[in-house]
Order: structure tokens, then sequence, then C-alpha cells
């Protein structure tokens, strides 16, 4: 018999009854996805897996004492770099909260390191007590807009889908090259046909959703408005309710969860920001919306765990059922939602709110070099007049869609300046993965900044170093105070640094702490409030001036970008 053999027939005497089981959980409830009921019965786990109900002889049995037992929960979108942490830090920081799979899609790090970037992730994401699934990234970089650090090419998703933890193509954003039928697109696709491809194509309907659907495509997650999600139900598509840290759709789309749909309907995060994370939880806080927008406890629950783990394909998670690995939350609660203790294949990683993890040691490899950059000096932010007025962005509260704003310059000395009394701030995009120097300028309104600066190199998609100011030489030290730290976030104001949140890794995560990752980011947005920021979240709000895919004005490298007919256009009008 082989090895797998081997152990299967040592499994199938346990459910036979044969041997002991190694574990016994018993005096509660059970959670029972396939019939939404909540079953009181035994369950009995050996090697890992759950080999049946009902007792059994056991080496050890856990006393549950009225606790419902929930299958591990799944999400089954989400992109791990907006944590901020790398993936062992992260699985400490989720477990605790009943998460026990994440299938995440790398694009943020492929953008800055490409296929270097999803291996570094792969390799970091090994035995660290959460499982981690990933999709491959389908559009590196996302548009011709601006200047990403690599690109993947179909030959380097198909490599990169030869892992085993590589389960489909990630959210395919490029709909209009897929509805268009571009050969580049159409290649990519064809890697996967027997596999799962994951879609991205907010208020697509009509006709073009047919043919974006025609491509494969499988899932979405941009549904905003719940007839935009019956559509795409109706056509066939699963949907992934999202409510993340910053896009929230859970209360409009939860109306879209019925007896009849609710198969084809998943709950997922998208992102979760750290701080989140620290307060809030994960999943669990995905369930209790769930749950206060009226879905029924245990749909929620199937929901959050055996929907998506049927829809990639991962046949023995998401259950509590013979045959299945034994990832179980055992609930204090069902509603509302408390977590007591967590269990990864049969074995405690949590309990009361605290990872029973140990630590993992960071690899000597964990920092990609990411500030291919030379150290700026104040004439490298000088803009010459080119004119009396300029487009300006708007940043608007509470979305990442963005206004135009034609606006005076500020002109002096023929210099074209920042101007706080008019919250006229100077803005630059410098390009920091391939060493060439170039920088896109703009300026920005709505930030609200008196005074100092603003720099980041978390700025979606491509993660250019983005750095707003209302003085050149405060925005110079703090892009050269980021070329040094690595990447990170950096508040500075009379020529010296306030608060400052190194990321090392990539210019997007850290090996940090939790903990310690919001202690940092707090102390960056507090000084950047005490520097006259208006937004809640001024980061939050850098970060997406530079995406080139949503609406209406926004910077890269490259120039100002009108994102409706997506062109660069001129600064200057």
């Amino acid at each position: 018999m082989t090895e797998w053999q081997q152990r299967l027939a040592r499994r199938l005497e346990a459910a036979r009854g044969d041997r002991p089981v190694d574990l016994l959980f018993r005096g509660g409830k059970v959670v029972n996805v396939f019939t939404g009921e909540l079953a009181s019965t035994s369950v009995a786990v050996f090697d890992g897996v759950i080999v049946g109900f009902g007792e059994r002889q056991a080496n050890e049995v856990v006393e549950l004492d009225g606790g419902i037992l929930s299958p591990g929960f799944i999400d089954g979108h989400f992109h791990l770099e907006s944590s901020l942490l790398i993936p062992a830090e992260f699985a400490r920081a989720v477990m605790p909260h009943g998460t026990t799979t994440v299938v995440a899609d790398p694009h943020e790090i492929a953008n800055v390191a490409g296929v270097a970037g999803v291996q570094f992730m792969l390799e970091a994401s090994e035995d660290i007590g959460l499982e981690v699934f990933y999709m491959a990234p389908s559009c590196v970089p996302a548009t011709h807009l601006e200047t990403a650090g690599a690109e993947l090419s179909a030959n380097d998703i198909e490599k990169l889908a030869q892992h085993p933890r590589v389960l489909g193509l990630a959210e395919v954003m490029n709909f209009p090259g897929v509805i268009m039928g571009e050969e580049a697109m159409l290649d990519k696709l064809e890697r996967f046909l027997d596999k799962t491809i994951d879609g991205h194509s907010p208020g697509l309907s009509g006709a073009q959703l047919d043919a974006y659907l025609c491509g494969g495509i499988g899932s979405d997650h941009e549904c905003t408005r719940l007839e935009e999600a019956r559509e795409k139900l109706g056509k066939g598509m699963h949907i992934m309710l999202r409510e993340g840290s910053q896009a929230r759709d859970l209360e409009a789309l939860a109306p879209l969860v019925t007896a009849q749909t609710k198969q084809r309907c998943m709950l997922v995060s998208d992102d979760c920001h750290p701080e989140d994370l620290l307060e809030q939880g994960h999943m669990n806080r995905v369930l209790k919306r769930a749950m206060e927008l009226s879905i029924d406890p245990i749909t929620a629950i199937q929901l959050a765990s055996l929907n998506p783990a049927r829809y990639f394909g991962l046949r023995t998670l998401g259950a509590i059922a013979p045959g299945y690995q034994a990832d179980m939350v055992l609930l204090n609660s069902l509603q509302p939602l408390q977590i007591g203790r967590v269990y990864k294949k049969g074995k405690l990683v949590a309990e009361d709110g605290k990872c029973l993890l140990a630590k993992k040691p960071v690899a000597a490899k964990v920092q990609l070099i990411s500030m291919n950059l030379e150290e700026l000096k104040e004439e490298d932010l000088r803009l010459q007049v080119q004119g009396s007025e300029v487009r300006a962005i708007r940043a608007v509260p509470n979305t990442l869609i963005t206004e135009e704003e034609i606006v005076t310059v500020a002109d002096r000395q023929g210099q074209a300046v920042s101007d706080a009394n008019r919250d006229l701030l100077k803005i630059v995009v410098i390009e920091r993965h391939q060493g060439s120097g170039r920088k896109g300028f703009g300026f920005v309104r709505g930030l609200g900044l008196r005074k100092g600066a603003l720099a980041s190199t978390v700025a979606h998609d491509s993660h250019n170093l983005i750095v707003v100011g209302v003085s050149d030489s405060d925005m110079v030290v703090a892009a050269n105070t980021l070329r040094e730290l690595g990447g990170g976030l950096v508040v500075v104001s009379d020529g010296q640094v306030q608060a400052q949140l190194p990321l090392p890794v990539a210019g997007l995560m850290t090996a940090a702490s939790l903990e310690q990752v919001v202690a940092w980011k707090k102390e960056v947005n507090q000084a950047a409030l005490e520097l006259g920021a208006t937004l809640e979240h001024p980061f939050m709000a850098l970060s997406f001036l530079a995406l080139p895919v949503i609406p209406k004005l926004k910077l890269t490298d490259q120039g100002l970008v009108d994102v409706e007919s997506f062109t660069h256009v001129p600064l200057f009008v």
C-alpha cells in the first residue's frame, strides 16, 4: 500500500470504531451547513480529519459545555497586503476570530515584484497555521497608464498555476479586453480553462456582461446594487457579497440571499485594514453584519464556509462532516456571534481571542528590494509654470471616486507651488521600481493640510511613491525617508519626521505584529490630522489618488489620467 492508502486505512479504522479516535467533541451542538440545522451530536476527529458522529472511544474528550461547533470560516476573496502584515502575522491576527482559510489575490505585491513577489507570498504562507490559497494575478500591470514593477505574461501566470495552492485566475479586471477579444487577455483565459476564474466587472450589464461571461468568468465581488447582483446571479455568476474596510456592500446586497439563491452566494472581505482587524476581527465581523441584516445565522455561516469551498474546489473544507478536514470554531453564542476556541486540522490554535501558535521566525529574505530610487533634492520637485490654470484632483470624502476642478495656479517666481490657504496641494507620484526617476506632477484639493507633507509607497495599483505637501522641502524629506525605510507611510513637518510606519517588505508589508502596526498607523494618522488633514483616513485617501481605474481624475508617474476617457491629460489647461 502507498503511504496515502495506509493513512486512509487508519482513518477508516477509526471511522468504523475499530481504533480510538484522537479527539471526541461532545456536549454541544453542530452547525450542519448541508441541512441548515443545529444537530445535537458528538464529533469524532482522527488524524486531523472528521471521521464520524456519535460516541466513540477517544484518546481525548473535549467537552463543549453547550457550545456550538461551526465550520472554520473561509474568506473567498482577499488582498492580504491590505493588512500590511506578512502572512505569518496575518494568520496570528485572524485565526482567533475563526478564520481558518483564505483565498488571496496577490496582485498588489505582483505589481511591485512580479513573479518573485507571488513566490514570496507562497513561501511565506507555508506552515503558518492558517491555510492560504492564491489566485494567479490576471492584470499586472493593471493599466498602461502607469509604471508597475513587473508585467506578468500568460506564461508567467501559467507557471504559477502549477503550485498546488494556486487555484485559478484572479479577478479579471480587464473586462473590456475580454469583451473585445484582445488576444493577450484571451491567452490568459485559455491557460485557465480547467480552473476557477474570478471576475471583476463593476456595473457591467446586458450584452457586454453576456460577452464577459462567455470568457469563462465565474464570480463577481464588485456588485454594489441589488439589481446588478440579481442580473449577474441570474446569468450564472457566483456573487461575492463584500464587506471590507474600504467597500461595504452587504447592506445593499443582503436581500439577494434567499433559499433559492444562497448556494451561489459568498461572504468576502476583499480587504481588511490593520486597525479593523485588531478592533473588529475578520470574517466574524462580516458574519455579524450579515446576521444584523436578517440573513439566517446558519445560512450566513454557509456563505462563509461551504459555499467558497465548493466554488474553489476545496472538497474537504467548509463543513463538519465525515471526510472533511477538522477546521472548526467553537461558538459560545451563535447570535450574537461569539468565538470561543478555534481548531485547525483538529489542533487547538486559538482560544478566547488569543492565538496559540508559536511566532514563526522571519526568513532572512523577507525584505524584497522595492525602492530603486535615487535620493531626491528640492529641485527635483520644482514645477515650471506653463499656464495660468491647472487641472486639480478633488478628493471626495468616503469614496474612491475623485472629481476634476480647474483652478488658478499658485505662481511663485515662475514655479507652480502649493497654496494651503486655498487647500491646493502639490502632489507627485515617483516611479520607484525601475530606477527611471520618472515623476508625475499634479495638484489636489480636499486633503486640507496646512503645513508639512505626507508620503506613502502604498499607492494602488502600481504602488509607486506618492507624496503630497505644502512645501517642496518637506516633500523631499518625506520621500527620502521612505527611500531609507524601504517603503511605508511617513509624516514630515518643518524638515522633521513626525511619525512613520515602516513597510520594508516590497513597500507594502511588515513582519511587525498587528498591535505594533496599528500603533504606528494611529501615530501617522494623528500626525497628519495635526497638520490639518480634514479626511478621517488621510493615508487611505492618498493611496487611491494614484489608481487610474476609478473616475474621475487620478495621477500616476506618467502624469494626470482622465479615467473616463482612459487617457493622459495635461496638467496645465
